[in-house]
């Protein structure tokens, strides 16, 4: 089943989900560069990775929001005296995964450093730009709170799963 229906999520969103789900554990690994100043093996080896990983999840958070909207109409809904809330969590969570890596653009064209993912230079090295500086400063406040709206997702799952019994996690799984 690749679309979603009223029952499941589809392969692709399931795909979608785990695979973001796995990069930004990855990207949380970067407060670990704060340790010792990176000098283990999570800032030698995967920290150098994050821009890259960073725009990976800008295009796959793309993807996500286009494929979500166009699957809106078959996606299972949440239980009706909690749909405000689930909503709301879902939309912030969405809009976190988005700002994050346009924030950390933003820092990186702040310094004039340019951005390169993959050994592709997307946006060359250029004059600092105070503007993009001022709003890449909200890139380390927001990955605070996107930590926070991720662990608080990871909870709900698990207490619907756990203590209410409902299928919500096996939905997508």
């Amino acid at each position: 089943m690749i679309k979603d229906s009223k029952t499941r999520y589809g392969t692709i969103s399931k795909f979608l989900h785990w695979s973001m789900a796995l990069l930004v554990v990855w990207q949380v690994l970067k407060f670990g560069d704060r340790i010792s100043d990176g000098e283990h093996w999570v800032g030698q080896t995967l920290v150098p990775w994050h821009i890259s990983i960073g725009t990976l999840l800008l295009v796959l958070i793309v993807v996500r929001l286009f494929w979500a909207i166009l699957q809106r109409a078959r996606r299972p809904l949440p239980n009706a005296s909690m749909a405000g809330l689930v909503k709301a969590g879902h939309g912030l969570l969405y809009l976190a995964l988005l700002l994050m890596p346009v924030t950390g653009i933003l820092v990186m064209l702040g310094g004039g450093y340019g951005v390169t993912a993959f050994g592709i230079e997307i946006l060359p090295k250029g004059d600092e730009l105070d503007w993009a500086k001022t709003l890449g400063g909200l890139h380390s406040p927001l990955a605070w709170i996107l930590s926070v709206l991720v662990a608080g997702h990871v909870v709900m799952a698990l207490v619907h799963h756990f203590l209410k019994g409902d299928d919500t996690l096996k939905r997508m799984v």
